[in-house]
């Protein structure tokens, strides 16, 4: 596993990721792994939270336009929407696809794959981004946006 998360606990190391736990689950006792790892600062939890808050906030007031195509109507779809906002960004790179074409993939939050200082910056674009996508919130602001945020972590 490449990018493998592990947090170290009072015996040891446990995984600080569902993947790096799944990827470790695999491996037999007394067997081993073999990697090049580097400290990180741990990621905000919270925060992890407040920008899911902030994407469910913006998912909620955003419409796609009404289409239909050869293939039928397009769905709104949350996990699409959050992969497009994260790459609007700034945080995505350019793939090919099998055909010969080519898009923009967004670049994974995982904890394991995006340090704190680096999911600050991309909470921050985020806003602005939606900010400038999604219309129904353009004239919010970065402020009300928070407040909002903010007030919906209050409930859950």
């Amino acid at each position: 596993m490449p990018n493998s998360f592990l947090i170290k606990v009072s015996g040891g190391l446990a995984p600080g990721d569902p993947q790096t736990e799944e990827f470790l689950s695999k491996v037999k006792l007394g067997g081993g792994v073999r990697g090049n790892l580097s400290i990180m600062q741990p990621r905000n939890a919270a925060f992890h939270r407040k920008f899911f808050a902030l994407l469910n906030l913006a998912y909620e007031y955003w419409e796609p336009p009404e289409t239909d195509t050869k293939w039928g109507k397009p769905v709104k779809n949350f996990e699409n929407f959050r992969k497009n906002l994260t790459v609007l960004a700034g945080y995505g790179q350019m793939v090919f696809n099998i055909d010969g074409t080519f898009k923009m993939q967004a670049d994974s939050i995982s904890f394991g794959n995006m340090d704190q200082p680096t999911f600050d910056a991309l909470y921050q674009n985020m806003i602005s981004v939606i900010l400038k996508n999604v219309s129904a919130l353009s004239e919010w602001g970065e402020e009300k946006i928070n407040d909002v945020v903010n007030k919906v972590l209050e409930f859950a």
